[in-house]
């Protein structure tokens, strides 16, 4: 059996368990529809492999999967025989920034000094555009404090390695997405209990200097220790290098699935208005930080570039400081959301733009002369 054929099968599975499940959903056995939705996300992600222009989707719909199971079986992801699987959440938050580090180099901040201006540009807009919509959105949203905070959390949360990747995929400007991912995440332990206090201090209580230690110990720490293995070992140990990906990719879906199964109460009652919100809040950073650039006439592939790293944001870093902060249920639902419905657009933007070349460097027609 040929593989496209394999994997046409397994898209066939997903069909067939999404029938089954909307005529049990229909037939009032909801609970019941459980499993054969969770079968289908599976089903279609490992579908999804077998095709180029879909192979992109297939981590969402893993995560998609894995959060059905949680909202399902809720139980199963709150306590492992008596221990509180929350508490993995910073030590995974870590985990995944050490990777980031590993991946990085002193070159990565070369850019600043070769392209201030770009930098500083996209390092604006990542601290203005994104804290004012998740802002805005929170006073729109008629959530509970607590919840609402949590919009304001992502939007102060700065992107992490997702963006480059995308911006990679999108025939952006590669060099300055990992230089405005480094600044903006080195400038986080400041920049984020400072926007949180300003904007969500009427929302929730926040203590600026643990919020700063937090994301000092979970971000700062492990990226410099990153860096540090990096400069000494890099190339030495291959296996790591090929293994941290998964391990990230990994970590950040177990945090959505805990996060889930936490918060599942607030999430039945407000989840779809909440979807939509983050959606806006998404898209709107795409955009806003698109025309952003093209505000102070950046090129094509730089305006693509400030537009990824402004409506990505670091859905581990949110998730990490709602379980510092005690608050994984609610403050933590916004950030759980955002992550996998990020991967989705920033996917979908950045096939459109990859088939697309960026319009000041195509090639233009010269006069006969």
């Amino acid at each position: 059996m040929k593989k496209t054929t394999i994997y046409k099968f397994f898209i066939g599975i997903a069909i067939v368990c999404l029938v089954i499940a909307f005529v049990m959903w229909r037939s009032g056995n909801a609970v019941q529809a459980g499993p054969f939705l969770v079968a289908f996300f599976t089903a279609l992600a490992i579908g999804f492999r077998g095709f180029t222009l879909l192979k992109g989707y297939s981590y969402s719909l893993m995560i998609f999967a894995a959060v059905t199971l949680a909202m399902y079986y809720p139980a199963n992801f709150i306590e492992f025989q008596g221990f509180n699987l929350a508490l993995l959440i910073t030590p995974l938050i870590q985990l995944i920034m050490f990777g980031m580090g590993t991946s990085m180099s002193v070159k990565d901040f070369v850019g600043v000094v070769k392209t201030p201006r770009s930098v500083m540009i996209g390092v604006v807009c990542q601290f203005t555009i994104m804290p004012v919509l998740g802002f805005t959105l929170a006073n729109l949203s008629g959530f509970a404090p607590e919840i609402a905070a949590g919009i304001i959390l992502i939007g102060c949360s700065p992107s992490g390695m997702a963006s480059n990747v995308m911006s990679y995929l999108a025939k952006a400007n590669l060099a300055l997405s990992i230089t405005i991912t480094s600044v903006t995440t080195l400038l986080a332990p400041l920049m984020t209990p400072l926007l949180m206090k300003f904007l969500a201090g009427a929302f929730i209580e926040i203590d600026i200097l643990d919020m700063m230690w937090d994301i000092i110990k979970m971000v700062i720490i492990p990226i410099g220790a990153g860096l540090l293995f990096n400069k000494l070992l890099h190339g030495k140990m291959k296996w790591l290098d090929e293994a941290m990906p998964l391990v990230s990719m990994f970590g950040i879906a177990f945090i959505i699935v805990i996060i889930t199964a936490a918060g599942r109460e607030s999430l039945l009652s407000i989840g779809l208005l909440l979807i939509l919100l983050v959606l806006i809040h998404n898209i709107c950073g795409y955009f806003l930080g698109y025309w952003g650039g093209r505000l102070f006439k950046m090129s094509e592939r730089d305006c693509r570039t400030i537009a990824i790293e402004v409506g990505m944001q670091n859905g581990g870093l949110a998730s990490g400081i709602a379980k510092e902060m005690g608050k994984i249920a609610t403050v933590g639902l916004a950030a759980a959301v955002f992550g996998p419905l990020m991967n989705i657009t920033g996917s979908v933007l950045a096939s459109y733009w990859h088939r697309k070349t960026p319009k000041d460097e195509q090639p233009t027609d010269l006069p006969i002369t």
